[in-house]
């Protein structure tokens, strides 16, 4: 399976914010997206739109530990990751899987030669992987396979010890 098959299943929308924009615009933006990262733009007139990093809820929060909520106000620049790892529309969805492993990643930019096509993230593989996966054959009133075999056990069992 290929990122271009994820990104045509997707579709084509891209949250991005301007390298300029503060962290608590960045912030609504995620929220507004329901995404936990955006691509970060640089808008130059020699250049066009250029696609300079990734800002995510991670680095937020990071940056929210190490120097506090003064990070709100800053620009977006402060905390982004520069040169984010990236793939291409013909990538295989295994090597992103393995950019995101390897380099501790949930959302990869998508370049077609310096265009911006899409935005994959974890939760479009894991939505793309249970797709593929047969049906359970479980009824609504069916206990799960878990539930049943812990009735079985003859000792007790406490939930959150």
């Amino acid at each position: 399976m290929k990122v271009e098959d994820i990104l045509r299943k997707k579709g084509t929308r891209i949250g991005m914010v301007r390298i300029n924009e503060t962290v608590a615009t960045a912030l609504r933006l995620m929220k507004a997206e329901n995404t936990g990262a955006l691509v970060v733009k640089d808008v130059c007139r020699t250049e066009g739109n250029t696609v300079v990093g990734v800002i995510s809820e991670r680095d937020v929060v990071r940056a929210l530990v190490d120097r506090g909520p003064g990070i709100l106000e800053q620009a977006v620049s402060a905390l982004m990751t520069r040169d984010p790892y990236c793939c291409n529309p013909s990538d295989s969805v295994r090597h992103v899987l393995s950019l995101m492993d390897e380099h501790g990643i949930r959302h990869v930019p998508v370049l077609e030669g310096t265009t911006l096509v899409g935005v994959v993230s974890v939760r479009d593989l894991i939505r793309r992987q249970l797709e593929d996966l047969p049906v359970d054959n479980q009824s609504a009133g069916e206990l799960p396979i878990a539930a049943s075999a812990a009735e079985s056990w003859d000792f007790p069992v406490v939930a959150n010890q």
